[in-house]
């Protein structure tokens, strides 16, 4: 906000010289009418409110100077108490503005009569003096205005820079540091002191900021490996040129800590998929003793060979023991090496530095090994592996080590292996398909979790689960199943497991229309088979005998009404005028009670 006690020191010092030139006394009063500069008489008020000041109060309401040769007997002054009676000899009112607000006043006052005849004998000459003086006193209040919002500004983004978590650096067009904030002096282990004034070079002989400065190019995320005061340092930095209309001005750098970086990207992918062993449905026994098991070998670091049919939930179970494990907190990294090419998996698992191969990233990619350092990796699908990764990933094993695809620089990691198949390793390892000394090292604890047919008790817990999901997630009011079609899921064999019955209920929700879940609804290779059992064991019957009694029975389920006939028709695959011709055929009608 503009204000004349912004440059109250420089009006005090306009004042005077003015006063000294022209031998008059000056005032400056704010729009409040408060004297913020004086001399001579006035200059014991500085810093009080005028007790009348109408002249004051005229000019800073219409913004136009005033010029009273005889005080006391003005139009203005007619209502001031002093009126006839006035201590002043003269007096030159002007108003000092910004933008056209008059924001105060500048007044040359007359106490004698000598300082009446320099006032009345060079009015107009004064008159234009006294305006360039306001001008100039308003260009420098808003000059003041300007430079404390500078400052402000400057105080915010220092502020805004200091809280962020990123370390932040900045370099002048000589390579010498100008900024820094806190993140970054914790990270080097340097005091912004010890870092600001020095050149770039002296203290990161590694980080190619003067290379941006000279070139004039920056750079996205690129890792860069230090040695700092005999400490290590990984960080991924960014750096952007500063420009200016003579060119490269400097250098600004933002830059994080490798780890924590893979760290909370990857507490941002598995927060969505956490699960504990809790969310495992099913209390057959062969459920609860797997459970158990792998509750129990949780809270160890040691590599778990998870083994079952496709389907039976081998990720689930994976994700539950790194959940329950020490480390859950920290990343779990799921890779199926089944569904990635070949060619592409060793630089999946453990990276590629820049320029490793046709089509690298700039500033290469870390591997889902480095992704997961600290937590647990997930290799779903290991038999798919082929022997030239297996005799890599058994090193990675034995060393806890990797080298990147196209480096050279070695990177520990701390993680443990959680491998599954549902392949016969063992009958691998005997037709020379899968290493045995990785199979022994990825098979210290062994952990079989059960196909979907060897806990038949836990389908209808798994069937109302997933119905009742789909359901909400569909927006339908389904309660449950009929006996019939849960007739047919239970004595379905479901080779595809759990992953089938998941699908079966989706498909069943997504065609239903009633509150239960219907035989009509559910998959055709579920119906299909309860039909093929059906044909098995009947006698052979007429075709038309078949049919009415097929037409009978839709009717007695689905009713009479004419909305049970429709849905009868649909349920028989005939339309609604044939269903009402085959009624008249055979003479059908609801049975009475």
């Amino acid at each position: 906000m503009l204000s004349l006690m912004q440059a109250k020191e420089m009006e005090q010092r306009v004042s005077e010289a003015i006063a000294a030139a022209l031998k008059v006394e000056v005032e400056i009063i704010d729009e409040n009418l408060v004297r913020v500069a004086g001399t001579g008489k006035v200059r014991a008020g500085v810093g009080n409110r005028l007790l009348r000041g109408l002249v004051n109060k005229h000019v800073l309401q219409t913004g136009e100077p005033v010029f009273i040769n005889e005080p006391g007997y003005h139009s203005i002054c007619l209502s001031c108490p002093l009126s006839g009676t006035c201590f002043y000899y003269a007096y030159l009112v002007y108003p000092i503005q910004v933008d056209k607000k008059v924001i105060g006043t500048i007044s040359l006052v007359a106490f004698d009569e000598t300082q009446k005849q320099t006032l009345t004998g060079n009015t107009d000459t004064l008159l234009d003096f006294v305006g360039r003086m306001a001008d100039l006193i308003a260009g420098k209040v808003v000059e003041r205005e300007m430079v404390r919002e500078k400052i402000v500004m400057a105080n915010r983004l220092e502020a805004v820079v200091d809280a962020a978590y990123e370390g932040v650096l900045a370099i002048d067009e000589h390579g010498v540091i100008t900024h820094c904030n806190r993140s970054a002096a914790r990270m080097l282990g340097i005091s912004k002191e010890q870092l600001i004034g020095q050149p770039v070079r002296e203290i990161f002989t590694e980080m190619p900021l003067t290379e941006v400065l000279r070139k004039g190019k920056g750079f996205n995320s690129r890792e860069f490996f230090m040695n700092l005061h005999g400490r290590k340092l990984h960080f991924l930095i960014t750096a952007r040129p500063i420009r200016s209309e003579s060119g490269i001005a400097g250098v600004v750098t933002t830059f994080k800590d490798f780890r924590e970086a893979q760290k909370m990207a990857y507490q941002i992918i598995t927060s969505q998929e956490m699960l504990n062993f809790d969310d495992i449905i099913g209390e057959s026994k062969a459920i609860r003793e797997v459970k158990s098991q792998a509750a129990k070998i949780a809270r160890s670091n040691s590599t778990v060979l998870i083994v079952g049919e496709s389907g039976t939930g081998k990720e689930i179970f994976a994700r539950a023991i790194h959940a329950a494990s020490p480390h859950g907190h920290k990343p779990f990294v799921p890779i199926n090496c089944g569904a990635i090419p070949e060619h592409l998996l060793e630089s999946e698992f453990f990276g590629y530095e820049e320029g490793a191969f046709t089509g690298a990233r700039r500033g290469g990619k870390p591997g889902k090994f480095e992704l997961a350092n600290g937590g647990t990796i997930f290799l779903d699908e290991i038999g798919n592996m082929s022997l030239y990764l297996q005799a890599k990933l058994l090193r990675v094993l034995q060393e806890r080590q990797i080298e990147r695809v196209g480096g050279t620089q070695v990177i520990p990691v701390d993680i443990r292996v959680i491998a599954a198949t549902n392949n016969d390793l063992q009958d691998m390892v005997r037709r020379g398909r899968f290493r045995e000394d990785l199979y022994y090292r990825l098979s210290v604890i062994p952990l079989v979790v059960p196909p979907l047919r060897e806990r038949r008790e836990d389908i209808p817990l798994l069937l109302e689960y997933y119905m009742r999901r789909f359901a909400k997630l569909l927006g339908k009011n389904i309660t449950g199943f009929s006996a019939r079609a849960l007739k047919i899921c239970l004595e379905y064999p479901w080779p595809g497991n759990i992953r089938e019955l998941i699908n079966a209920v989706e498909y069943a929700i997504n065609l239903e229309e009633g509150a239960q879940i219907l035989p009509e609804s559910l998959p055709p290779r579920l119906r299909n088979r309860e039909q093929r059992l059906v044909v098995n064991s009947v006698e052979i019957k007429p075709l038309e005998q078949l049919e009415k009694e097929a037409i009978s029975r839709a009717l007695e389920h689905y009713g009479w009404t004419d909305e049970g006939k429709m849905r009868a028709a649909a349920a028989l695959g005939i339309s609604r005028a044939t269903i009402y011709r085959k009624i008249n055929k055979y003479r059908l009608s609801e049975k009475k009670d």
